[in-house]
């Protein structure tokens, strides 16, 4: 599979019919995958909304600059789209990676240092906390991401990615996995890849409610958070 570059499109009905990853499974899962996205995404970003604009108001407060942020992520096919978060980082943070490659702690194509001296003031809190990620919200209901399913990869890490890993964009991306409940940035990148195809390989409507349920307390106990 070769990652698009073309620009992002939203989710297509033929695109819906393939959201198993090649299994074969009942197309009420997949009616009950999107209508379940929608319907708690819609509430769970009215309950979020004030959070995110403190949170916003804060970060213009203590950096200065857009407190949002956009990245272009890898999605479903190859398909590249642009993924809100509330900014963590100095502006110009990304100029910076290369100067602090020999810090990172993580192994893989993945970059990750847990005191990242690019953070502004309130962005280690912002990420334990996973503040950060509310804007993913937007995504969900664009039909760019699903509320469960493996995180969206940078297109850098793509690049380095052999056919087991490609399975990743065999489905929708998602705000929460199995890798997000079972340790995040603790979790080596070879185990990551494992727990993404163990989802790929057995999702099911009650494991998304399941994985969903189990990320609160994940979330509230900062597992792997940095």
């Amino acid at each position: 599979m070769q990652v698009a570059n073309d620009d992002v499109r939203l989710i297509t009905f033929e695109d819906f019919q393939q959201l198993a990853g090649g299994r074969s499974v009942p197309y009420a899962w997949l009616v009950f995958k999107r209508a379940f996205d929608l319907v708690v995404g819609c509430v769970a970003l009215l309950l979020a909304l004030p959070i995110i604009l403190i949170a916003a108001a804060a970060i213009a407060v203590v950096d200065k600059g857009n407190p949002f942020y956009s990245q272009e992520r890898v999605g479903l096919h190859g398909r590249r789209f642009r993924m809100f978060k509330l900014r963590t980082m100095v502006e110009g943070a990304h100029d910076m990676r290369d100067d602090l490659l020999h810090l990172n702690e993580v192994d893989g194509p993945v970059f990750k240092i847990k005191n990242d001296p690019r953070l502004h003031p309130l962005g280690s809190f912002l990420r334990r906390t996973s503040i950060d990620e509310l804007p993913n919200l937007f995504n969900v209901l664009r039909g760019e991401m699903s509320l469960v399913g493996p995180r969206p990869p940078l297109p850098s890490e793509v690049e380095h990615y052999g056919p087991y890993e490609m399975r990743r964009l065999t489905v929708l991306p998602g705000i929460t996995c199995l890798w997000q409940i079972s340790g995040r940035c603790s979790v080596s990148f070879d185990e990551w890849m494992r727990l993404d195809n163990e989802y790929i390989d057995h999702w099911s409507p009650l494991s998304d409610v399941a994985i969903l349920a189990k990320t609160i307390p994940a979330v509230i106990r900062k597992d792997g958070a940095h």
